[in-house]
């Protein structure tokens, strides 16, 4: 893969040992400790437009999920064990310990952001406080494709069939997926990526092993990350940690229900509201989305 523009100047570049393999992170900034999810199909690249306003008040860790970005690929198994949320969660918490951070605030979008809600529910005590961007929880989005939302979200079930049907498709021009996936999920009319993080993403998903690792990651999710929604929700155990839900007012949680309604019914203290944007809330308009976070992630 060729050389990658630095996007965040002033970074350090780490390489963190978890039992999922190593987790790549660029950690900067002054202040406690918080932690930034990436979704898909992006990498930790995606928050160099908001890092440099949060990094005067808070220690980051902006970090690649297992089998994404510069991470290591987990060898999966049958059910898809290394890629569900509570293995992930889990890689991150043994990141963030190997960086001297048991507790820490966590910022997180699209599949990063079900990371970081599934280690709010099962680590509460590892986590300050949670914000979520433009999604709802697992179970939801399953139980509510319907026709219109089915069309909106194809990718859920197309990723999730088994291997290799994805991953032979994707592989025949990883970059026509990926640039049509991005595009697709934008404010229309705009056209928000900076060419050299758009490298960054594209670069990542061209190798064969980060696409699997890209299905597996939606496999888990169509199996064993709705059972443990599902589970918890109907035991009725919620996100305990002070949580503010950020979405796009075109993006695709706002699809799918009444955001700050349906997480009301998951979690204990919920704030938030909509950003001028489609999904990609930190890209499209990081001004507004740093301007939302920071107040509530500073609060005592």
């Amino acid at each position: 893969m060729p050389e990658l523009a630095d996007l965040f100047p002033g970074f350090d570049a780490q390489w963190l040992s978890t039992r999922s393999g190593r987790i790549f992170a660029r950690v900067g900034g002054e202040g406690p400790p918080l932690l930034l999810l990436h979704g898909y199909p992006q990498t930790h690249a995606m928050w160099h437009r908001v890092a440099p306003e949060l990094a005067a008040r808070f220690r980051l860790v902006i970090a690649d999920l297992p089998g994404y970005g510069q991470s290591d690929v987990p060898p999966t198994d049958a059910d898809h064990t290394p890629y569900t949320k509570r293995a992930m969660a889990q890689a991150m918490i043994e990141a963030m310990e190997g960086l001297g951070h048991p507790r820490f605030g966590l910022v997180a979008h699209d599949r990063g952001a079900r990371v970081a809600y599934r280690l709010a529910l099962d680590h509460a005590e590892r986590v300050t406080r949670l914000a979520l961007l433009d999604i709802l929880p697992t179970y939801d989005y399953w139980v509510r494709m319907d026709r219109q939302f089915a069309l909106r979200i194809y990718h859920w079930s197309f990723l999730a069939q088994p291997w290799p049907l994805p991953e032979r498709l994707i592989e025949s021009n990883p970059d026509e997926y990926f640039r049509h996936t991005l595009r697709s999920w934008c404010k229309p009319g705009t056209d928000p990526f900076d060419p050299r993080a758009l490298a960054h993403y594209l670069g990542a998903l061209r190798d064969p092993q980060r696409i699997l690792a890209a299905c597996e990651d939606y496999r888990a999710g169509a199996y064993a990350d709705f059972e443990h929604d599902r589970a918890d929700f109907e035991a009725g155990k919620q996100i305990s940690p002070p949580l503010l839900v950020l979405w796009g007012a075109t993006g695709v949680a706002a699809d799918a229900g009444t955001p700050l309604d349906v997480w009301r019914r998951r979690a204990l203290d919920v704030t938030g509201g909509p950003i001028d944007s489609g999904h990609f809330l930190a890209e499209e308009n990081p001004a507004a989305t740093t301007a939302a976070l920071l107040p509530f992630l500073s609060e005592d």
